[in-house]
């Protein structure tokens, strides 16, 4: 894939975004394109980034490693994000690497990021990673568990919490998705009731390829995409 299909998929992405924002009454420039890069050669990310795809995420550390860390990182590239699971053996190298994360799940794992944050004099930005379906095969703290582990991300001096993520179930009815993301926004909108949160603007990271529109349409701040913008993974 040249450039130019991934400028053309960018562009096509926009508009998307546009006329889904333009359904729920709002500005499509609330909206920010994530590319998820999981298994792209780093070439294919560069061209993205310099075509605006500004903040990217991966789901392992080596690879972002083998991308991204030190003097391999793009001058273009406003964030880097973790979005696949983190585990606290892991969490050196998340912490030494990465801008955002969006996996915590855990007062254990917060904490072990904020001391390992202090040790590195890191500020680290984080993403309560929730299981709004409830799925055994899947990472991410109940909802009933979220205003806890908030709570203690607000004692944290290393660590801010700046939005909600979640990947919802895989269903064949896209339409079926629409209330898991509900969910996410009304989690959402109960830390923001926390004292803490009252004048936090948090956002939510949710939707993908197959229903970012859905996602943008119930208050997405952030889609994360993969194939959308690069194509089929290699299987």
């Amino acid at each position: 894939m040249t450039q130019v299909d991934i400028g053309f998929r960018i562009e096509e992405i926009h508009k998307k975004i546009a006329r889904a924002a333009e359904r729920a009454g709002r500005d499509p420039a609330q909206v920010t394109v994530l590319g998820a890069c999981k298994q792209v050669e780093r070439e294919r990310v560069l061209q993205a980034i310099a075509l605006g795809i500004g903040h990217v995420g991966e789901n392992w550390i080596q690879e972002a490693e083998a991308k991204f860390k030190g003097p391999d990182r793009p001058d273009r590239l406003v964030s880097l994000h973790l979005i696949g699971h983190l585990q606290t053996n892991k969490v050196r190298s998340a912490v030494a690497l990465f801008d955002v994360v969006q996996s915590v799940d855990s007062v254990r794992l917060a904490s072990r990021m904020e001391t390992i944050a202090n040790e590195l004099d890191r500020h680290v930005q984080i993403y309560i990673q929730l299981n709004v379906g409830s799925e055994p095969t899947k990472e991410g703290v109940r909802p009933d568990q979220v205003l806890e582990l908030a709570e203690f991300v607000a004692t944290c001096e290393h660590l801010e919490l700046v939005g909600l993520m979640a990947v919802p179930p895989h269903l064949e009815d896209l339409e079926a998705v629409r209330p898991y993301f509900r969910v996410l926004r009304e989690l959402r909108d109960g830390v923001c009731r926390l004292e803490h949160y009252r004048d936090a603007t948090l956002g939510l990271s949710m939707g993908m390829t197959e229903d970012f529109e859905i996602a943008v349409e119930e208050g997405a701040t952030m889609v994360r995409l993969g194939s959308a913008i690069w194509g089929a993974r290699p299987t």
